[in-house]
């Protein structure tokens, strides 16, 4: 296919791992990256002496409250002694880690990277880890406004609502769907039995958006292995192939967007199709972790990503389209919204997700339909950053 021309060596994810996801952690952000690392590497059937090079992701260092996070975590992460880099594009990180250790392999500098993403939100209660993102607003147009990130987002959903015509007790449906599916996940730190009129209930924070529809704060870890065909053959009957990457960043000036459609999802998705030799989204994917931070923003990256027309995703939800016996299973985790959201940790879980249900390993979780084709996306910074990677078995 026409995706081999991309790489001199075709890399798969061949062990993943995922710490609980929870609030207020007690093991520390190395030991978190640890745990989670010694799974990934105990499902290849691998040891540290294994592992040629380190991918790490984690988002604002003042989470963990420790400048230079990626040399902090090396260790936790078993990158002593190895090529180490850290990889950081806000809430996209969890995506761009498997993207920089699918260049490491590809490129045939390594034959097995040990991917690792790591954050503790908790460290930031001050009083509320949102503070943290007080100084990604510009000083002259912004700062002035106070804004804060559901502010900005309560504006996005509230056009996305009035473009599309959605009502919130559509769009509820996503956060009802997510928590349920969420209960059969083993690290799940808010799954839940909800109906669409306890959203409608919960409390509001900023109109349109209220406290169900919103992930939590959270502590975790996640991890994977990557690593070349030969290695990948050698160690497992089902590797699961990473043949799509792609990854963009949008202006910070989300004044001069059209924030009822996420183009910066269009554009990172469209990369990693043609480099996967898809030209049918809705069609060749069967099962998608799409980013999922607030309910709305499954329904929006649903068309960014092309797995719906535009406007259309709500009307997908509402037909069960999405839900795990779907057509097209979305979020089968239980995603952002149920598993829980240490944001970094986040975007790698989707992608562990992935690979346990195209090897047939996702338990409770795995989706009813025969799945051959993945992806796994992620989105972040001021609405600008996504990254998307498509895997395959």
């Amino acid at each position: 296919m026409s995706r081999n021309i991309y790489v001199k060596h075709r890399p798969a994810v061949i062990g993943a791992g995922l710490t609980l996801f929870r609030r207020r952690m007690l093991e520390t952000p190395k030991e978190l990256a640890w745990i989670a690392a010694k799974q990934a590497l105990d499902e290849a059937g691998l040891t540290l002496k294994d592992i040629d090079c380190v991918v790490i992701g984690s988002a604002p260092d003042t989470f963990d409250g420790v400048h230079f996070k990626g040399e902090y975590l090396a260790d936790g992460s078993g990158g002593v002694g190895k090529p180490t880099m850290r990889v950081f594009v806000g809430g996209a990180t969890g995506v761009m880690v498997p993207i920089a250790a699918w260049w490491h392999v590809a490129s045939g500098h390594c034959k097995t990277v040990l991917a690792v993403a790591e954050e503790k939100m908790s460290s930031a209660d001050i009083p509320h880890p949102q503070a943290v993102f007080r100084y990604i607003w510009d000083p002259i147009t912004e700062v002035p406004l106070q804004p804060n990130l559901i502010w900005i987002f309560a504006m996005e959903m509230h056009r996305y609502m009035y473009k599309c015509g959605a009502k919130k007790e559509d769009i509820a449906l996503v956060s009802v769907k997510n928590k349920r599916n969420a209960l059969d996940h083993p690290a799940a730190q808010v799954a839940a039995n909800i109906t669409v009129d306890d959203v409608l209930k919960s409390e509001m924070l900023v109109w349109p958006v209220q406290l169900l529809d919103i992930s939590p704060v959270s502590d975790g870890a996640a991890a994977f292995i990557v690593a070349s065909e030969d290695v990948a053959r050698r160690q497992t009957d089902t590797p699961v192939w990473i043949d799509g990457v792609g990854w963009t960043l949008d202006t910070t000036s989300w004044t001069n967007r059209d924030l009822a459609f996420p183009e910066y999802a269009n554009v990172a998705a469209q990369m990693a199709y043609r480099m996967a030799g898809i030209t049918n989204p809705r069609r060749e994917i069967d099962v998608a972790e799409v980013y999922d931070p607030f309910d709305y923003k499954e329904l929006h990256h649903m068309e960014g990503l092309g797995l719906a027309k535009k406007c259309e995703a709500p009307k997908l939800t509402k037909e069960g389209v999405t839900q795990r016996d779907g057509d097209l299973p979305i979020n089968p985790s239980g995603g952002l919204l149920g598993v829980g959201n240490p944001i970094a940790a986040a975007g790698t879980m989707k992608v562990a997700e992935i690979y346990w249900q195209l090897a047939g390993k996702a338990g409770k979780r795995q989706v009813r339909k025969p799945a051959y084709t993945g992806l796994a996306h992620a989105w972040g910074d001021l609405m600008q950053a996504s990254t998307v990677v498509v895997m395959r078995v």
